[in-house]
């Protein structure tokens, strides 16, 4: 099947980029728009071959990625050098002969204690279509039940606070505020051994991907 070009993958009179400030006009979380060069934005809406119509096609064409929660949840885009990666990188887009990271899913987000979103291609039981995560205190891959819009959607307007209230300690904000780009929290005892709360464990800034290299290794 041929690719299409970057002409057809832009719809300029249907863009998902509109709905999006819409969401966003009506935040409730904190966010960050990241801005993402021309050569990368285009790079990478080529690759994936999503169109600017889907929510994911827009954010890849539009800017570098989104932080929400003051860059606690990360959503991955055409790259800035405030988020670890984007969407061609995390998904081996470029390396061509080379398993992607996760087969038959898409990474799509992360948060800073090393849990990653994805989209569901058959790599899991459940709804493929689905974003599912896993989460750092099972090491699991759980279903959202969300799509990706309404993932996008829940990360705006959602309460976070409540999803990550066994995760956060007093000071989250600060410190994340105070992460670079590629960084993330190692947290010891890690999340999944049952034991004092995270605001008693020690915490430690690390890669990203060290992160999900060893969550991904039990």
């Amino acid at each position: 099947m041929k690719n299409r070009t970057l002409t057809e993958l832009i719809d300029s009179t249907d863009s998902a980029w509109s709905l999006i400030h819409t969401w966003l006009a009506h935040a409730k979380n904190n966010y960050q728009i990241l801005p993402g060069t021309e050569t990368a934005k285009a790079h990478t809406l080529l690759k994936l071959q999503v169109t600017t119509r889907s929510p994911m096609g827009a954010i890849a064409f539009h800017c570098g990625g989104i932080l929400f929660d003051y860059g606690w949840l990360r959503f991955l885009g055409s790259g800035n050098s405030n988020i670890s990666g984007n969407l061609l990188s995390w998904n081996k887009y470029l390396d061509m002969g080379v398993e992607p990271q996760l087969k038959d899913a898409l990474i799509i987000a992360y948060d800073v204690i090393g849990g990653f979103f994805a989209i569901n291609g058959g790599a899991f039981k459940g709804t493929q279509g689905n974003i599912f995560y896993l989460a750092p205190d099972t090491l699991e891959w759980e279903d959202m039940e969300k799509t990706y819009s309404d993932f996008l959607y829940w990360a705006i307007v959602g309460d976070l606070a409540l999803f990550y209230q066994n995760a956060r300690w007093h000071s989250w904000e600060e410190e994340v505020l105070k992460l670079k780009g590629e960084e993330g929290f190692s947290i010891y005892p890690p999340l999944w051994a049952k034991g004092e709360a995270v605001e008693a464990r020690s915490r430690k800034v690390v890669p990203i991907s060290s992160l999900w290299k060893l969550h991904m290794e039990f």
